[in-house]
C-alpha cells in the first residue's frame, strides 16, 4: 500500500523518536511504501527536496515561515500550506498513485490537497486530530466569533467543517475529544470518529544511579531534592501565569525542584519572573537537544502538565508519553474539559487539579513527596506499553479503515 502523510512539521529525519515518525516507520516496517511531505520554512534559505531516506520517501517543500514569526506571517503561511504541497505532489509525486493519506492537525486548511489527492487516486484517507482549530483559539481570546473581526474564525470553521467531511475515518486522542467532535459537528457521521491516541514506539530511556548524579551535575540540578520536569511549550495553551502561581507557592518546600524546559510566546514572561525573583528551587532552560531530552527527563522524579483553565475543548499534551516512558509519575493541571486527568488518575500513575487552583496544585505536590514516587512512575510506564504503543495506533487505523470498507460495499449493494 502507498501511504501518503501530510504535516505541517519540519522532519527532520524519519528515525527520530516522535509521534509521527514512530507511526510512519511502523507503516514502513509492515511494508508499506510511505511518503511524508512536510514544510521546510523559508527562512531555512533552503530550496525544496525529494529524498529517501531510511526507506521511506520525503518531500520538503519550500513554503512561508508558520514559527517563530508574527501572527499574521504564520497565518497568510498556513492558509497557502495546501496549494504549495499540491503543486509539490503534481512536480514530484505525479507518478504514484496513493492508496492512503494520512494528514494530522494541525493544520486544518489541508482541505485542497487532500481532495484533490482523494480525487486523483481514489485514496481513502484518514484524519489525525490532535488539535480543535478553531475553537482552542477563541477559548483563549486569539479569536472573535462575533462581528467584522469574526471573519477569520468564520473561514477556518468552514475550513474544518471541510477537512471532517473529507476524512473518510477521524482518530481522535480521547474519549472527550470524540464526543466534542462529535456533539459540535452534528453533520458529521458519528460512525466514522474514533478514538486513536497518541502512541509511539516504548523505548528504554531509564538512566543508572551514576548516569542520573552525571545528568543533574550537568545541568546545575541538585542531588538531594526532587526534581519536577516540565518540558515542552510555553505559550498561551499552557496558561504561563499560573504555572508562576504555583511556582511562587512552592518556593517554601524544602525537598522540591522545578525544573522548566522550553520555548514559545510565553517564554520571556517566566524569564523575566526567574531573572528577577530569583526563586531558590526553580531552574528555566530554553531548549536541551533532542537525543539528551529523554535520559534528562529519566533523571528527575515527577512529570508536571499544565494547560489553560479556559480552554472548553479537550487537549491531550503528548509530552505525558515522554514521562510516562521515563517512569515519571505525572501531576496535571488542566482544564475540566481535557481528560488526561482522568486517564493519569485511572490509571494510578499520578494525580490531577484543575489549573486555575494553585492551592490545590500545591497539594499535590507535597502529597507526591510523601509517596514511593518510582512504584507509581512504574505504572505510567506499564500503561504506556498497553494502551500507547504505536502499533496500537497502527492497528486502529487499518481497522478503522477496513470497516469504512465494509460501509462502503453495503451501500453500493443497496443502491
Amino acid at each position: 500500500m502507498n501511504v501518503l502523510f501530510l504535516t505541517i512539521g519540519r522532519m527532520e529525519h524519519i528515525e527520530e523518536h516522535a509521534l509521527y515518525t514512530d507511526l510512519l516507520r511502523c507503516f514502513r516496517d509492515k511494508g508499506h511504501n510511505v511518503y511524508v511531505v512536510s514544510s521546510r520554512e523559508k527562512r531555512y534559505g533552503l530550496p525544496t527536496e525529494y529524498v529517501e531516506e531510511s526507506g521511506v520517501h520525503v518531500l520538503r517543500v519550500k513554503t512561508g515561515n508558520i514559527t517563530k514569526c508574527s501572527a499574521i506571517e504564520k497565518g497568510i503561511s498556513t492558509v497557502l500550506i495546501g496549494r504549495e504541497y499540491r503543486s509539490a505532489i503534481n512536480q514530484y509525486l505525479s507518478n504514484v498513485k496513493f492508496d492512503l493519506i494520512l494528514y494530522s492537525t494541525p493544520p486544518i486548511t489541508f482541505v485542497n490537497v487532500v481532495k484533490y489527492v482523494k480525487r486523483r487516486d481514489g485514496s481513502k484517507t484518514y484524519l489525525l486530530l490532535k488539535d480543535i482549530f478553531p475553537q482552542n483559539a477563541v477559548d483563549l481570546g486569539m479569536l472573535n466569533t462575533r462581528g467584522l473581526k469574526s471573519l477569520p474564525y468564520r473561514y477556518f470553521r468552514k475550513q474544518e467543517q471541510k477537512l471532517y467531511a473529507l476524512s473518510d475515518r477521524i482518530g481522535c486522542m480521547s474519549k472527550a475529544n470524540v464526543r466534542y467532535v462529535i456533539e459540535h459537528n452534528p453533520d458529521l457521521n458519528p460512525d466514522t470518529v474514533e478514538v486513536c491516541p497518541n502512541c509511539v514506539e516504548v523505548r528504554d530511556v531509564s538512566v543508572t544511579g551514576e548516569e542520573k548524579l552525571e545528568i543533574r551535575q550537568k545541568y546545575g540540578l541538585p542531588i538531594d531534592k526532587k526534581i519536577f520536569i516540565y518540558g515542552g511549550n510555553l505559550g498561551k495553551p499552557q496558561g504561563v501565569p499560573f504555572i508562576i502561581e504555583c511556582l511562587k507557592r512552592c518556593e517554601k518546600i524544602e525537598n522540591a525542584f522545578f525544573f522548566i524546559v522550553g520555548s514559545g510566546t510565553e517564554y520571556k514572561r517566566l524569564d523575566t519572573y526567574v531573572t528577577q525573583e530569583k526563586p531558590r528551587n526553580v531552574k528555566l532552560m530554553k531548549s536541551i537537544a533532542k537525543d539528551e531530552f529523554d535520559h534528562m527527563i529519566a533523571a528527575c522524579d515527577a512529570g508536571l502538565v499544565f494547560l489553560d483553565h479556559r480552554f472548553t475543548i479537550p487537549n491531550f499534551p503528548s509530552r505525558i508519553l515522554s514521562y510516562m516512558q521515563a517512569g515519571l509519575p505525572i501531576i496535571a493541571a488542566t482544564d475540566r474539559s481535557t481528560d488526561v486527568g482522568k486517564v493519569i488518575t485511572d490509571g494510578a500513575f499520578g494525580w490531577w487539579c484543575e489549573s486555575d487552583d494553585a492551592g490545590k496544585f500545591v497539594e499535590l505536590v507535597r502529597y507526591a513527596l510523601t509517596e514511593d514516587l518510582e512504584s507509581v512512575g512504574k505504572k505510567g510506564l506499564q500503561y504506556l506499553r498497553t494502551e500507547y504503543a504505536v502499533e496500537k495506533a497502527y492497528e486502529i487505523i487499518m481497522k478503522g479503515l477496513d470497516e469504512h470498507d465494509e460501509v462502503v460495499s453495503k451501500t453500493l449493494v443497496f443502491q
